[in-house]
Order: structure tokens, then C-alpha cells, then sequence
């Protein structure tokens, strides 16, 4: 039997203004809250088993950096880019976010190939949904 190949994971640290109403943006987004890395001041929102978003309030966040927080509502500090299975699932994942209170955060990109739309949660930050035509994927 052969150990399982290492998978690094990426661990997406964002300050949210409400950390309850981002818990319940993102859940009803379709995401799972990890109760074990959640408290008063973060919520570990999964995306993938590899992929987890740390929503943290702003007076934690801040424990992690000397930096000054960004508002994302007026700057971009980051884009944050999630394949989708098909087309359909990328307006899935879209429509459902604009219907919870998110913001649309540009024009939807069709290459025929490639398709993407986003927007941006209720803290500003900017999530790009893409799907791409698997039988374009040179190996």
C-alpha cells in the first residue's frame, strides 16, 4: 500500500465586518463551517479539502498583521478565483451569491474554452467563479 500523496492546502484569511451575517452569507452559498477552527472571532468556512476561507473579525485579523486592514469595498487587496464543473454551476454559485446580498464585480467572460463570472461578498472581496473546457487542458 502507498501513503497518500501530500496535498498542500490554502488557508484564504479574510476580515469580514459582521462575522454573522459572512457565517450565514457563505452557508447559504452552499459552504460547510468547520466548528473546530470557529469561534467568536473566526469561522472556517470549507470549500474544498483543500481550499478553506477563515473569516476572522477585523480586531483579529489585525492580531495577524501590522499592515493596515484594507476596505475591499474600496480597494482590491485580492481576487479569489474557484473552478467550477460546468458553466451552469459557475451562475449556480453566482446567481445564488448576488440573491444573498452580494455584489456583481464585473462582466461575465465568454471564451467558448473558458467561462466566468463574479462578484463580491459582503465584505468587498472579490470571488471569481471559471470554468473551463476540460478537453482544452493539454496534459
Amino acid at each position: 500500500m502507498t501513503a497518500r500523496a501530500y496535498q498542500q492546502m490554502i488557508f484564504v484569511n479574510l476580515p469580514v465586518n459582521d462575522l454573522d451575517a459572512s457565517k450565514k452569507f457563505f452557508t447559504e452559498l452552499g459552504y460547510a463551517l468547520n466548528p473546530q477552527f470557529s469561534d467568536d472571532n473566526a469561522a472556517s468556512v470549507v470549500i474544498s479539502d483543500t481550499i478553506v476561507a477563515m473569516l476572522l473579525t477585523k480586531p483579529f485579523y489585525a492580531t495577524f498583521t501590522k499592515k493596515e486592514i484594507a476596505d475591499a469595498t474600496k480597494t482590491s487587496e485580492v481576487l479569489i478565483a474557484l473552478s467550477a464543473e460546468s458553466r451552469e454551476k459557475v451562475d449556480e454559485l453566482v446567481d445564488r451569491a448576488l440573491s444573498l446580498g452580494g455584489s456583481p464585480a464585473g462582466e461575465t467572460q465568454d471564451h467558448g474554452f473558458m467561462y466566468g463570472r463574479s462578484f463580491d461578498d459582503l465584505d468587498g472581496h472579490t470571488w471569481e467563479v471559471v470554468w473551463m473546457d476540460p478537453a482544452t487542458v493539454q496534459d
